[in-house]
């Protein structure tokens, strides 16, 4: 589990491709704080396991799923990725749960200034859009976010200046793809609200299940 704050930004050294999967190196200063194999940590929001490291780099490999669902698959020499390493009991949970397990693709509609902040609005698919709420929580690259404003097939969220410069989303404008992780308990409270019968049909939460069962 991850918190959605990033810690270090990472510079990609390379992305080797091995069949539909691939192996990723990110040279970071993380791999000087007692960096352990196999330990999990947050690249652009994806949970990857390191593989090997050095006093430069660490090693990941990527696997097919995650390169179709993620954007580490569109990762070149020399980009940028935001890190961030797992949760331990001891820390703060400053952002919020993220499991570092990507929903989907967005991409940037718009970026622009919003008096001391920037916002940027993104456009997801419909099925991953049920699970973003206004005021609600969204990882974006592994960044934990507070939605501000929910329209058909998009949403938009704020960002000040300093937390912008903290991590990739200064790289990011129009067209951008960034990858998306809804917030957990919303996928959790569906699953639990839904009928198993409507499970297996591929029915899901909706208002006209909420006022049946007396949530309205």
């Amino acid at each position: 589990m991850f918190t959605g704050l990033i810690q270090s930004i990472g510079k990609v050294h390379s992305l080797n491709r091995q069949g539909n999967s691939a192996s990723l190196q990110i040279a970071s200063e993380l791999v000087k704080d007692d960096l352990q194999l196999g330990e999990s940590i947050a690249v652009n929001g994806v949970c990857l396991t390191v593989t090997s490291w050095d006093d430069q780099s660490f090693t990941a490999d990527v696997s097919p799923e995650t390169l179709d669902r993620s954007n580490l698959g569109s990762l070149r020499p020399n980009m940028q990725v935001n890190l961030e390493r797992a949760l331990r009991l001891s820390d703060r949970l400053g952002g919020h749960l993220v499991s570092g397990h990507i929903d989907c693709v967005a991409t940037v509609k718009r970026r622009f200034l919003d008096q001391n902040a920037v916002r940027f609005e993104f456009t997801i698919p419909a099925d991953a859009m049920r699970y973003v709420v206004e005021k609600g929580s969204v990882a974006i690259d592994g960044i934990s976010l507070t939605v501000n404003q929910v329209t058909e097939g998009s949403f938009s969220v704020a960002i000040i200046p300093h937390s912008l410069e903290q991590t990739t989303l200064k790289n990011c404008s129009e067209g951008s793809k960034v990858n998306i992780e809804t917030d957990l308990i919303g996928r959790y409270v569906e699953r639990l609200l839904t009928p198993k019968s409507d499970q297996e049909q591929g029915g899901g939460l909706s208002l006209e299940f909420l006022a049946k069962n007396g949530f309205m």
